[in-house]
């Protein structure tokens, strides 16, 4: 449990391209805007460093902390904040395909924890295909850390739909859940605000939930609309669908503490026996 109750949170909503430097330049610019706030955690959504052609990505790719990475250590400094870098495109050390990394940077401008997206998106969607097993190699382990005094767990958009990883955070008391994404469009009007919640609702904690808007991989257009739910899957705090956007929302994890007593659906818990 955090030393304070309430934290306030902020998510930098881009709409990232294929230019890497303007990328940085905007996240960053971004994440300053969201410090303004007040906030004492800031986020991106996946993949904020580039969005473009696939056969780019080896040249990408770069060793952490690398230039995205490195950018953001040094406004989480200046600023005394903590930053969850939703995730870049880090090189993979034995030359094969990149990871989709994410990165959550402490205020003093250290790496803190690192997580690579363990579910790859393969799917065809309206005729286009995106293939991320074609391109990245898949992580194999689960992270938790410790931010601004709180548990927090570290996923990334197409993890969203395996309820079992977010079942291990909970089985941690993990108290915050990043899902930084770039989901499709059309998935996301489907998809995404109920997937948000449910993954909040069932773990009971806050989830933060910073997406890209704009065109993402295949060509395919993403849905924006980041948000910010609390553990009774109120929505605390929401982007629109398109554009550059910073949204910020207060945490406030005696209600959370208050919602797991009133309705202890963790403590009940039960597994079944499989025949």
């Amino acid at each position: 449990m955090a030393p304070c109750s309430l934290i306030k949170i902020a998510i930098a909503q881009t709409a990232s391209g294929a230019d890497k430097l303007q990328n940085i330049a905007r996240a960053t610019a971004l994440v300053r805007e969201a410090a303004d706030t007040g906030a004492a955690i800031v986020a991106l959504p996946e993949t904020f460093d580039f969005r473009g052609d696939s056969a780019r990505l080896g040249e990408i790719a770069e060793p952490l902390p690398g230039t995205a990475i490195g950018a953001l250590m040094v406004v989480a400094r200046e600023r005394g904040i903590w930053v969850l870098a939703g995730s870049v495109h880090e090189r993979h050390p034995d030359g094969g395909r990149p990871y989709n990394t994410s990165v959550l940077i402490t205020p003093t401008g250290d790496i803190a924890a690192t997580y690579r997206k363990i579910h790859l998106f393969d799917i065809t969607i309206g005729g286009k295909s995106v293939a991320e097993s074609a391109h990245y190699t898949r992580g194999n382990e689960i992270v938790c850390a410790t931010a601004a005094g709180v548990k927090v767990g570290l996923s990334i958009c197409y993890d969203m739909r395996f309820p079992e990883l977010y079942r291990r955070f909970a089985d941690v008391a993990t108290d915050l859940i990043f899902i930084p994404s770039s989901f499709t469009t059309p998935t996301g009007a489907a998809h995404w605000e109920v997937l948000i919640r449910a993954r909040a609702i069932e773990n009971q904690c806050f989830v933060a939930a910073p997406g890209q808007a704009g065109i993402g991989a295949g060509g395919i257009p993403t849905y924006g609309n980041s948000m910010v739910v609390d553990p009774w899957g109120r929505v605390l705090a929401r982007a629109g669908d398109e554009g550059e956007q910073v949204i910020s929302a207060t945490l406030d994890f005696d209600e959370m503490a208050a919602i797991r007593e009133r309705l202890p659906a963790l403590h009940n818990r039960k597994l079944p026996v499989v025949r």
